[in-house]
């Protein structure tokens, strides 16, 4: 029997060495089903992706809005002072005086017509 075939070790170990292959990829392929089976690690996964994402979100929305804050006080700050400024000129003084002077005209004006 042992004619023309050789001795049969090589196709032993090739048989041997395949089988080999065939059970490491049968074990991988077995990881990555129970994996995809495993629903409440992917949904855990997933719940840690997201609140990744919304503490991003959320990081990038506060820098925003303190930023945009900044830019009104800033820019309250700049109406303050020209406002204080229009204050310390001749104009509001001239208003007080235009004020007294009408109220003086209304006194005369009620006084003139009771007598």
């Amino acid at each position: 029997m042992t004619g023309g075939v050789g001795n049969g070790t090589g196709d032993t170990e090739a048989l041997r060495e395949e089988i080999r292959r065939t059970r490491v990829e049968l074990g991988e392929t077995m990881e990555a089903l129970a994996a995809k089976a495993d629903v409440k690690a992917r949904l855990r996964s997933s719940a840690e992706q997201a609140k990744g994402r919304v503490r991003e979100q959320a990081a990038q929305t506060v820098a925003r809005v303190r930023g945009q804050a900044a830019q009104g006080a800033e820019a309250a700050r700049n109406r303050a002072a020209s406002g204080a400024e229009l204050t310390r000129g001749p104009l509001p003084w001239a208003a007080v005086a235009a004020g007294a002077v009408a109220t003086m005209i209304v006194l005369l004006v009620v006084r003139g017509r009771r007598r």
